[in-house]
């Protein structure tokens, strides 16, 4: 709404303004509301009087206890200062001043924020075909309300408290005995701290390494959020190739761009699904080793294994490993849980316990209990069970949906491990025009170029999710992806 006229009489005025909004909402606020906004804009001048209350609520037609308290609401927040004659306004900081900050073009931001790259538009959570969307359908929902339920009521009202800064002990203990038997990772439960996520846990292990202008290696294509933490963190980012054996690193980038955290997913790379060999795995530990640097395990999906027996971490393969090992239970359970992990090595926990102490606050303390007790039950691997064969199922209605229907030449990447295969796809096919064109009709594959910080044209694809899909519908999506994808190829 315009302040009042310059000409014009702040009781004229405001008689006329609420004439207009008798039904926006109690007189006292908008009366409120509106002399507060003419101060802030210029139109009540400071020093300049306010009509009485009485003569004021005379004229509004209202009651003079409504205008007395809008008058008193303004005074306690500095707008007004009542004196013998009245009630003036306060000398705020000048109008034009105030309005040049209101109508400012670009607020000021970190320059750091520029070099965090927007991904893919968001598609709905229920979008077909979604990478990285667990199966949310069939979640036991009663087994946890049973162990949420159990934790609330065992709980004293000291749970309503902050609690260890580094997750509820019971949680670090439950998932220090889970990757020991089931990842092969050695560590003792005083190494596990838990965090929002596996985005949380990366961005916790820059702020507990590295410094402004180090240098971070990450996987490309990989996975954007430890881009946008190392970015976050002020490092200086080169990204590293890799192909069907994983991440590549030559005695050349040791040298000329020696890395402070290497981030990689050895299990499963994402998004291309390559198994880091045991050869690499066993010099990247060495070379790290050697020149002071550390490697952030991210053990994407690896407790869903397709194929043979499941393959160890890095971090259990040597003694004393230079490893920080990544986890999340976003897929094993469910995204908005926010419950993740990271698992340090013995002599970087000594001495950063007592930071961490002060960086962190204890927190979702009932679901750390109910996530340690869903563990120690059992109920955790049977979900687990039951999901890797729904998984599996799905992953082949998928590969032979595209066997029949995807009439465009392609290749398979992946499919060992996790909830998505990435589709190669020649360079004339545009994937992100194909992903965009796909997401109004409510289809969520993810370009595969847009995981890459320096595109090739071999990182031309879509990344298909069948976690959350139903394997009936798989033959008539992908006859409508491949409408698309032959309606996006390049003359």
């Amino acid at each position: 709404m315009s302040p009042p006229p310059r000409n014009a009489t702040a009781t004229a005025w405001l008689e006329s303004s609420l004439a207009r909004e008798r039904e926006a909402g109690p007189m006292q606020r908008q009366l409120h509301e509106r002399l507060k906004r003419a101060i802030l804009d210029g139109g009540l001048a400071p020093g300049s009087r306010l009509p009485g209350s009485r003569a004021l609520a005379e004229a509004l037609s209202v009651s003079r206890n409504t205008v007395t308290a809008a008058y008193e609401h303004l005074a306690a927040e500095g707008y007004v200062q009542p004196d013998r004659q009245g009630t003036r306004v306060t000398e705020l900081a000048p109008a034009k001043v105030m309005r040049a900050v209101k109508t400012g073009v670009t607020p000021a931001t970190a320059r750091r924020l520029a070099r965090i790259q927007p991904g893919a538009p968001r598609a709905e959570m229920d979008a077909a075909l979604r990478p990285g969307m667990p199966a949310l359908s069939h979640f036991p929902a009663a087994a946890w309300r049973r162990a949420v339920d159990r934790a609330i009521r065992g709980a004293s009202p000291a749970t309503l408290g902050y609690g260890d800064p580094l997750g509820e002990p019971p949680l670090r203990a439950a998932i220090a005995r889970h990757l020991a038997i089931a990842r092969g990772v050695r560590c003792e439960p005083h190494q596990v701290v838990i965090a929002e996520g596996a985005q949380e846990a990366i961005a916790l292990c820059v702020r507990l390494l590295s410094n402004p202008g180090d240098t971070g290696w990450v996987e490309d294509p990989g996975y954007r959020g430890a881009k946008a933490a190392m970015h976050a963190g002020d490092m200086r980012i080169v990204p590293m190739r890799v192909d069907a054996e994983g991440l590549c690193t030559s005695e050349r980038d040791w040298h000329k761009h020696p890395p402070r955290l290497i981030y990689t997913t050895p299990s499963h790379q994402y998004p291309a699904g390559a198994v880091l060999s045991i050869a690499r795995r066993l010099a990247l530990i060495a070379q790290a080793r050697r020149h002071g640097a550390w490697i952030i395990e991210d053990d994407y999906d690896s407790e869903f294994r397709h194929t043979g027996e499941p393959i160890g971490a890095m971090q259990g393969l040597v003694d004393d490993a230079p490893v920080l090992y990544v986890g999340t239970f976003s897929k094993t359970m469910f995204p908005s849980l926010r419950l993740g992990f990271v698992v340090l090595p013995a002599p970087l926990m000594a001495a950063v316990q007592k930071p961490l102490e002060e960086m962190l606050r204890g927190g979702h303390r009932h679901e750390q209990l109910a996530m340690a007790d869903f563990i120690e039950s059992g109920q955790f691997s049977r979900h687990l069970g039951r999901m890797r064969r729904l998984y599996r199922e799905r992953q082949q209605a998928l590969r032979l949906a595209l066997a029949r229907h995807f009439k465009v030449p392609h290749e398979i990447d992946g499919g060992y491990c996790g909830l998505h295969l990435t589709v190669r796809l020649p360079p004339r096919f545009d994937d992100q025009r194909i992903a965009a064109d796909a997401l109004r009709h409510r289809l969520a594959p993810t370009a595969l170029s847009s995981f890459a910080m320096r595109p090739r044209p071999s990182d031309n694809g879509l990344v298909l999710g069948y976690g959350n899909t139903s394997a009936e519908l798989f033959e008539p999506l992908v006859k409508r992806l491949s409408q698309l994808a032959r309606a996006a190829e390049r003359a």
